[in-house]
């Protein structure tokens, strides 16, 4: 099995709202099928309505007409509504969890690949802090559920949670602080010569929106990494952040010239990329070390996560090859 076969799925899928059957009054006559729903279906938008229209949701007598359809009374429509993604993002699910550590006041989280951490765009349910609903109720008097810090999609391992309020203030303020010490194992392109620093400030790219850049005008980012080993045509690095901006790790490493191994945004094109990593299917980075002052105690506390399976595969497969051609 290959590493994108590994990645799970963790979108649920919500069960659609009942369809709404409803007869166009005689007072509609001469209005835009678009317009006369939006009177007689307030607690939807017209934009939303229209929408539903030209997607077929929306039958006139039972057929698929467009927005601009005449109404003249006495037609049935039949509606089948889709929920709004943003109004049930906030709902528990039984999503099991990797829990490392859990008390009153915390829950420390070995995140898998493939799960998302907060509600958003694409991925409206299936996240982490769904899990976590179903997992501590009471965290929905909380911001977030408690969630104080993210990391990717696709990059495994480990973050803290707050269960109190008082908890999330206190971890909130740490990570502030820059006092919270996070570590991360990265498997990045070609042969890095030497430990080093990156303070080079992030924000959003001036073209591509969906991506992250060192940009003059971003925000202040530092990444600190050390080598740990070097292979035939790549290097695994020990990250520790000391800010932390979207994309960070990727994007500070990307402007060294040695992107992370199967980074979809950031990294090589696969079809360029040697044959031992080509087929890596998501951004060969993990969370292993977590540390901080527990909320409650003031002690520092810390936490660390083995690589997952298909990380240390890979790694297996480079130290195979490098040998091979030492």
């Amino acid at each position: 099995m290959n590493p994108a076969e590994k990645l799970q799925n963790y979108n649920a899928t919500k069960a659609a709202p009942a369809p709404v059957e409803l007869i166009v009054p005689p007072e509609c006559a001469g209005q835009r099928l678009d317009q006369a729903l939006s009177h007689l279906l307030p607690e939807f938008s017209r934009s939303r309505l229209a929408h539903w229209i030209r997607t077929r949701r929306v039958e006139l007598d039972g057929r698929a007409v467009l927005p601009k359809a005449k109404v003249w009374g006495g037609e049935k429509v039949l509606l089948h509504p889709v929920p709004d993604p943003a109004t049930t993002a906030a709902a528990p699910e039984a999503i099991a969890l990797d829990i490392v550590h859990e008390d009153a006041a915390i829950l420390v989280i070995a995140k898998p690949a493939g799960l998302v951490v907060h509600p958003g765009s694409g991925n409206w349910s299936g996240t982490l802090l769904n899990a976590l609903l179903a997992h501590a109720p009471q965290l929905a008097s909380l911001p977030r559920a408690g969630i104080v810090h993210r990391l990717d999609k696709d990059t495994s391992g480990l973050l803290v949670v707050a269960k109190t309020l008082e908890a999330q203030t206190s971890l909130v303020r740490q990570l502030q602080a820059h006092t919270v010490k996070r570590e991360y194992l990265a498997l990045v392109h070609g042969r890095v010569a030497r430990d080093g620093k990156v303070e080079a400030p992030i924000g959003r790219h001036p073209v591509q929106r969906t991506r992250m850049a060192v940009v003059a005008r971003g925000k202040h980012a530092v990444t600190h990494f050390e080598v740990l080993q070097r292979y035939t045509h790549a290097t695994l690095l020990r990250c520790r952040l000391e800010t932390g901006r979207t994309h960070q790790i990727r994007v500070h490493l990307q402007s060294l010239g040695h992107p992370l191994v199967g980074d979809p945004v950031y990294g090589k094109n696969r079809s360029s990329a040697e044959a031992v990593i080509a087929g890596f299917q998501r951004q060969a980075l993990h969370a292993e070390r977590l540390e901080f002052q527990h909320p409650a105690s003031g002690k520092t506390v810390a936490w660390q996560a083995p690589l997952p399976a298909d990380m240390h595969d890979l790694i297996a497969a480079l130290q195979a090859e490098t040998k091979a051609t030492a």
